[in-house]
């Protein structure tokens, strides 16, 4: 089954946060808003519990979603899976698109896995709890997320971010062993294995995922992204390829942006700097990897 990918989302612990947030995207990757969810005087009456921007980094989505309205309150279930997942270094998860969801419903049942809907919301989405995809929310969708420009199948980027983002590379994540990962992704969820290589501080396993890449991270002991296996769990990092590291990393230095890792391979804000989250940058492209670039506008 393809799975396209919808957003990536990640979460605030409170919407004072999502100004300074919004911010550091728009400026720094030139990202730009889609559609915003609010808390008004009609949406706090139908009981909304949440505040986010949906802001487009290139043709990829990504969310930071904060508790607002109801989910301030101690208890509300959104509310506190937000504030839960706001420390440094944490992910909610990815968003994938199907056509029709009684059949990906079937599919992931068949395999094992176990489907929460929400109360209202069975006919749009499913999600897949992160304790059976190796800390990763999965949501399954069915609709279309508000204001997608993706929809056009004629729509493309401007090209002229800031930083020459030519697209999501790949989506990073933890795993205490490779076999534990070829065992979810390769075998439950049957997305192809592209290849094995060695990165700092850990060996990565790859594999497709509709339009973008998994990628498995074994971390060698006492390395950070093994910490972040044994006490985070999930989404570690997003790659995004550029058209020219060197131009791209030279720009972040000029806007006194703090830099790890290397420019001749792929290099990161640091997570500090970046609200606590690590998104590498690269110009370059790892064998087996598919080209970069959103397939919603051209998939049904």
């Amino acid at each position: 089954m393809q799975f396209p990918l919808v957003h990536v989302s990640w979460a605030l612990a409170d919407k004072a946060q999502r100004p300074a947030c919004d911010t550091f995207f728009r400026d720094v990757f030139g990202a730009k808003t889609a559609y915003e969810i609010l808390i008004t005087p009609e949406t706090a009456g139908l009981g909304l519990d949440r505040e986010e921007s949906l802001m487009m980094i290139g043709d990829t989505m990504v969310i930071p979603i904060a508790p607002a309205g109801r989910g301030m309150e101690e208890g509300n279930p959104l509310g506190d899976m937000l504030r839960r997942s706001a420390a440094p270094g944490r992910w909610i998860g990815l968003a994938l698109k199907v056509a029709d969801l009684a059949a990906a419903d079937a599919w992931f049942a068949e395999r094992g896995f176990r489907r929460h809907y929400d109360a209202g919301m069975e006919a749009h989405y499913f999600l897949v709890p992160r304790g059976q995809a190796l800390g990763i929310r999965l949501e399954i969708v069915r609709q279309d997320m508000p204001n997608d420009p993706r929809r056009d199948s004629e729509w493309r980027p401007m090209g002229n971010d800031p930083l020459g983002i030519e697209g999501l590379q790949a989506v990073g994540v933890s795993t205490p062993s490779l076999a534990e990962a070829r065992e979810l992704f390769a075998g439950k969820l049957d997305w192809p294995k592209l290849g094995e290589r060695d990165l700092h501080e850990a060996r990565c396993a790859a594999f497709a995922m509709g339009d973008t890449v998994i990628e498995a991270l074994e971390g060698v002991a006492g390395s950070d992204v093994a910490q972040h296996a044994r006490d985070i769990k999930g989404i570690r990092h997003l790659v995004f390829k550029v058209r020219d590291a060197v131009a791209a990393a030279r720009r972040l230095r000029d806007s006194g942006l703090p830099l790890i890792g290397e420019v001749e391979g792929r290099f990161a804000i640091h997570p500090d700097a970046a609200h606590g989250r690590l998104i590498w940058l690269t110009d370059q492209t790892p064998a087996s990897y598919p080209s970069v670039g959103s397939r919603l506008g051209s998939w049904t």
